[in-house]
């Protein structure tokens, strides 16, 4: 397909080298909002396999899991000095917890102008010559300097390999080159422990000798004069660099207290501008950090261990993590502030959860398979005999000074039940741990899912409990669908997005404990609240945004390289569409009552138990199910006719205008229905009535429930002409203003409709709050051509711009002006 300026490019080659492990050293410092250190890549030659045809493909994941524990947390490391000197690390195994206070104690008492290339060691002459180069994906970064590392002057390494192989062939290996030996890399599960610390140690070996290296808009390249097969090239290789103050993959901000922060926020190009690294999502790797920051900072970060900071001096302390399965570098995320734990006297110890929310296994439960994983090798919990039967798995909850009390209220008590219902669907967690962050009110997301932690807006927190369950539960999904289980094209969005939306309702029906009967109903009721927002979306959308696999048959396809596009990865308008969430989700929907619930959850289980840890196109999940499905029930799906309806065609699919017919008789909807009736009966007399007199009062049914309020505002948006009377009755009567983020925006649309002048203070309030949810709302208020409206527009967008991300700048600003 040929490349449109909105795709975003995905440079790396990795068909030729892949990055097995980033070892990150890191200085971060507020004054001058920049991340500067080293990173250092452990790379390995990607051996391709040739076909008949003579095409090269990847080799097919593969290996087992042994059945062991591996939560052991790495402690006493002491990395507090980016220099070029090996430490003796120190590792030990404490088991899948460490119970001492000071594990739970954190004292807390173009845009790419800034890419430069070295002046010494940039060989732009030769750039073009037959040396091979190693091509990372990377933009706004100063790259100051790149080099070979020396692995041979890491000590130690002589009795690990004394395990693997005779230590006269290690020392021949040693001899002929600075290259790590492979048997080192590929250390049995049992045994990661010592390929950790082996990569810990040659982070920090010194350099033997400057490479070139090349920077553009999009991409870092390497090489080394001479090397001409990615065989040959170093095996280890150390960049230092600097972020950008605008770097597009770091957010500096303050919270919601006025303190500093910073974190990673996911935007489109990922972590390119954090750091060089390969984003094509076939390029599975493992971490490790250290960031050193100022003593009143805590760090989260996606890490399996949980950890305490070490004195560093000068102010500073280090925090170290690591990360030993096999993920996307665009995975990773950091997070640095003053924030504090959300202290929850029943159940905060990670000691006591860990302890609590096991259950016995029986033989029979489907939740633990037996059957050995399929995935390259690593720890993996799936193989664990203690993490089959930890219904919740330990979490924490971070947030600012000023939301304590309500993370306290409303979202504490809510994790062990969203976790423990995840674990009764879909059965064992994928990741070890979980943190929850409340980050600050310029996120432009209500929520976003990384390994070991979720980043959620402070936007779920108003109002009840509905939208921080729901947005919880979503987020939560994600830890199987979109992080153990990836997509290996990330067009495929609805792999994700539709997953973790379906099975959002499911995880909230058991919260909540409803009845199977109950359940329908909720969740009939909310496809029809969510058919309201497609219609509308796919009327207000260019065609070929509304196609969940816009790549076609191309799908899944790179160049010879590696290289590839991410389909309208640049266009900032997707990152505010509901596309691949919303046609996704009813895509499993009608799959699920095709084949029956029963059996589509016990086939989704199957499905988790055979892909986690791997990446998946949409034909694995779609031939994998009609494969393990009765032919009776597929009532004649196929593959083909999936992707022709649902996944390859922009509108509405056909089977969705069917379903939809049926649930205009929902109780719910009725009951909103009529609501709406009286609303509308009750404007014809208010506007109507010219002098005071007294009307006939309207029994409005005040007990309904957030969703069903949503639907209401929708309803009676469709309205011409609500009169300030009812629009005043309106916010009294189901004290809109203390409704979620949700219900709220529907009302500020109302008031912007109508011109309701009384309650502009609303709107204004929602767009400086409620950042993640109010972009849409600066379009109304310029379409009507108001002075006044507009004025507020301008007002509200000055007030934000500064902290914004770059995508709703551009979206706002292409509103505006």
């Amino acid at each position: 397909m040929e490349e449109k300026a909105d795709d975003l490019p995905l440079m790396s080659n990795t068909s030729h080298i892949l990055v097995k492990h980033y070892a990150l050293d890191l200085d971060v410092s507020f004054d001058s909002q920049t991340i500067t250190g080293s990173i250092v890549l452990f790379l390995q030659p990607n051996h391709l396999e040739e076909t008949a045809t003579g095409k090269a493909c990847p080799p097919q994941p593969g290996g087992t899991c042994e059945d062991r524990r591996h939560e052991t947390y790495v402690s006493n490391l002491s990395i507090c000095s980016s220099q070029n000197k090996i430490k003796d690390y120190t590792l030990f195994a404490v088991g899948e917890r460490d119970g001492s206070d000071k594990c739970d104690h954190h004292g807390n008492s173009k845009q790419t102008s800034g890419i430069t290339s070295s002046e010494n060691c940039c060989d732009r002459e030769n750039h073009g010559s037959e040396d091979f180069a190693l091509v990372l994906d990377c933009c706004d970064l100063s790259v100051l300097k790149v080099e070979e590392v020396d692995v041979t002057a890491v000590p130690g390494a002589e009795k690990c390999m004394s395990y693997v192989q005779p230590s006269h062939v290690y020392e021949q290996q040693l001899a002929l080159s600075h290259q790590i030996p492979p048997e080192l890399v590929s250390l049995p599960t049992s045994r990661w422990k010592e390929q950790l610390s082996y990569y810990m140690r040659c982070s920090q070996a010194p350099g033997c000798g400057e490479l070139s290296f090349f920077t553009d808009t999009w991409s870092l390249k390497i090489s080394k004069s001479g090397v001409k097969v990615p065989a040959a090239f170093p095996s280890a290789v150390r960049i230092r660099y600097k972020t950008t103050a605008n770097g597009r993959s770091v957010k500096w901000a303050k919270d919601q207290s006025g303190r500093p922060c910073v974190y990673t926020f996911g935007s489109p190009i990922n972590n390119r501008a954090l750091f060089p690294c390969q984003e094509p999502p076939v390029a599975m790797s493992t971490w490790h950090a250290s960031v050193r920051v100022a003593k009143n900072f805590i760090v989260l970060m996606s890490g399996e261990n949980v950890t305490a900071p070490n004195h560093c001096g000068q102010g500073l302390y280090s925090w170290f993590y690591y990360v030993t399965m096999p993920m996307p570098a665009s995975t990773f995320t950091i997070a640095i502030g003053s924030w504090t734990e959300v202290k929850d006297d029943s159940c905060t110890s990670v000691e006591k959860q860990h302890l609590s929310n096991l259950m016995p296994l029986g033989s029979d439960d489907k939740r633990f398979s037996g059957q050995a994983c399929t995935h390259l090798e690593y720890p993996c919990r799936y193989s664990n005999p203690e993490a089959h039967v930890q219904t919740c798995i330990p979490h924490r909850v971070f947030a600012p000074d000023v939301l304590l009390n309500k993370c306290k209220e409303s979202l504490s008590p809510l994790l062990p039940q969203c976790l423990e219902a995840a674990y009764s669907v879909l059965g064992t967690h994928p990741f070890s741990r979980l943190d929850i962050l409340i980050v600050p009110s310029d996120f432009s997301s209500l929520g976003m899912a990384s390994p070991h932690i979720i980043y959620l807006s402070q936007s779920v927190l108003s109002g009840r409990n509905e939208l921080c369950v729901t947005r919880v539960c979503h987020e939560i999904a994600h830890a199987w669908f979109g992080l153990a289980i990836g997509a290996r094209d990330w067009t495929e969005e609805w792999i994700s997005e539709g997953f973790a939306t379906h099975l959002e309702d499911v995880f909230l029906a058991k919260v909540q404990k409803l009845s199977q009967d109950e359940a329908r109903e909720q969740q009939d009721f909310k496809a029809f609240l969510r058919w309201h927002r497609l219609s509308d979306e796919l009327r207000n959308s260019q065609e070929d945004l509304q196609i969940l696999r816009p790549q076609g048959d191309s799908t899944g396809e790179v160049s010879d390289s590696g290289a590839s596009i991410v389909r309208h990865g640049l266009n900032a308008d997707k990152t505010f569409m509901q596309v691949h969430y919303l046609k996704g989700y009813f895509l499993l929907r009608f799959l699920a009552n095709t084949i029956g619930h029963d059996s589509y959850f016990s086939f989704l289980r199957t499905f988790v138990n055979r892909f986690h840890g791997q990446l998946i196109l949409s034909q694995d999940f779609l031939h994998m199910l009609l494969e393990n499905v009765a032919e009776q029930d597929i009532r004649g799906l196929s593959v083909e006719v999936i992707y022709k309806v649902w996944l390859d065609t922009p509108g509405m699919p056909k089977p969705l205008l069917e379903e939809s017919q049926t649930w205009e008789g929902n109780q719910l909807t009725q009951q909103v229905k009529e609501e709406v009736l009286k609303w509308t009966q009750f404007n014809q007399r208010s506007r109507r009535s010219t002098r005071r007199k007294r009307q006939r009062s309207e029994e409005f049914d005040e007990k309904l429930v957030p969703d069903q309020l949503v639907l209401l505002l929708d309803l009676l948006l469709e309205e011409n002409t609500l009169c300030a009377k009812t629009l005043r009755c309106l916010k009294k009567t189901y004290s809109l203003q203390e409704h979620d983020a949700e219900v709220r925006h529907r009302w500020c649309e109302l008031v912007i409709k109508h011109k309701y002048t009384a309650a502009y203070k609303d709107v204004e309030t929602f767009l400086l709050q409620d950042q993640a949810m109010g972009v849409y709302l600066y379009g109304e208020l310029m379409v009507n051509e108001d002075a006044r409206q507009q004025e507020l527009a301008h007002k509200c967008f000055a007030a934000v711009r500064d902290q914004m991300d770059v995508s709703c700048v551009k979206v706002v600003g292409e509103m505006l002006f």
